[in-house]
């Protein structure tokens, strides 16, 4: 007879499905047979199968460090892994160990799984959740992520379920002969995509399929992926991310207020049915942009008093220049079926940096709103972008951006 659990969880992956988020029948099953609620002690039933993260550790200034990652963008993840029975599969950011457990279900009797993160608390919990459900085939390694695991290399699948900025020289070097990579790169300022990696020709990583995500960073690791919190209201409900390389640019001082020196809009006529859409809006933007896009998350508060009016309920992308800022948001046309973006900015130089948003928005929406983008890791002394023969060279202009990670060169184009 089928528990509560049993019916959450069949219910949650048949969510999964009906959205696309899981696609094929393999991975189906495993998210049906792996008891997701067992990773997740203490954590009532309904919480453990909704469709959303569960945070499950936080540091000493009460900021979340570890989670569950949210169900779809695991099934999602898992689909972009590809992975066959037998295989060898390398995990980095144990967590719950949930989805090592998954990964055991995919490879089969003959496959093997290591999993690795930095927290002895966590592989500790990891462990035993595994032990529990039965997974022997998984080995629970507490070690730096970035640095790989050598003793069981080659893998034909590495997967990494924390964010990082990079893809690691260890991982490449670690990956057999037509393996594949998934990792939630951050891309460029704040803006994050699971990426699938192929090897092309010697050492060049090239993208087979990418999925719009957000992810906790790699940390106390030589990859660590650091970013900062800065409120904007004194109540704290509008809050900024910063990573790491934009901190220099941030003057805090300058930001001080800044919601209370009025407020401009700039439609940009580009509309949509679908809000979900815009992910490839904002890594657009976030290319173009000097800097790259800035998280901007507010509470219901600051909504509802109108301090804000983001794109989503989270809050929305936005962009800095000083002692001014400016977000992404929504108006309803008069059809009420579509929605146009629009800037909205506050500060001194409001109207100017919503404008050169704005105007982003409108060569995206004309030139490359039908394309999706294509990703490519190259080694530093490896020329960035198209072939020299190209008659469409690297450059902005041609929808081809470069950017110098810490051990590779990242190329995005649209072309």
């Amino acid at each position: 007879m089928a528990t509560e659990a049993d019916r959450l969880r069949d219910a949650l992956v048949d969510q999964l499905i009906e959205t696309g988020m899981v696609r094929t029948r393999r991975v189906e099953a495993a998210l049906r047979a792996v008891p997701r609620h067992v990773f997740l002690p203490g954590i009532p039933l309904r919480q453990a199968y909704a469709n959303d993260v569960t945070t499950t550790k936080y540091d000493a200034d009460g900021m979340p460090i570890s989670a569950a990652s949210q169900p779809s963008i695991v099934g999602a993840m898992l689909e972009q892994l590809d992975i066959e029975p037998g295989d060898r599969v390398l995990e980095i950011g144990a967590g719950t160990g949930y989805n090592a457990a998954l990964l055991a279900y995919l490879v089969g009797e003959h496959g093997t799984v290591v999993t690795i993160d930095v927290d002895e608390d966590i592989v500790d919990g990891a462990r035993a959740a595994l032990a529990a459900t039965e997974c022997p085939k998984v080995t629970v390694v507490r070690g730096d992520g970035a640095l790989g695991y050598a003793p069981r290399a080659p893998y034909d699948r590495i997967i990494a379920t924390v964010g990082a900025r990079d893809v690691p020289l260890a991982w490449q070097d670690e990956l057999a002969q037509g393996g594949r990579i998934v990792v939630p790169l951050r891309l460029h300022g704040s803006v994050t995509r699971s990426i699938a990696f192929e090897r092309a020709a010697g050492r060049v990583l090239r993208s087979v399929s990418s999925e719009m995500c957000g992810f906790m960073p790699m940390r106390e690791s030589i990859a660590s992926d650091p970013r900062w919190i800065i409120p904007l209201t004194p109540a704290a409900d509008v809050l900024l991310e910063v990573q790491e390389e934009q901190l220099a640019d941030i003057d805090r001082g300058a930001l001080s207020g800044v919601f209370e020196r009025g407020r401009t809009t700039v439609w940009t006529g580009a509309k949509f049915s679908d809000p979900g859409t815009t992910e490839w809006l904002y890594l657009w933007l976030t290319c173009t942009v000097p800097g790259g896009l800035l998280g901007l998350s507010a509470k219901q508060s600051a909504i509802d008093s109108g301090v804000v009016a983001p794109m989503f309920r989270w809050g929305a992308m936005a962009a800095v220049h000083g002692d001014s800022l400016a977000y992404l948001t929504f108006g309803n046309t008069d059809s009420g079926k579509l929605r146009e973006v629009g800037v909205t900015g506050h500060g001194p130089h409001s109207r100017s940096l919503a404008k050169s948003l704005a105007e982003q928005v409108g060569v995206w929406s004309r030139e490359h709103r039908t394309r999706a983008a294509r990703f490519e890791i190259r080694p530093r002394l490896v020329p960035a972008g198209p072939d020299p023969a190209d008659p469409h060279p690297a450059g902005p202009e041609n929808g081809v951006f470069t950017f110098q990670t810490p051990a590779n060169t990242l190329v995005i184009s649209w072309q």
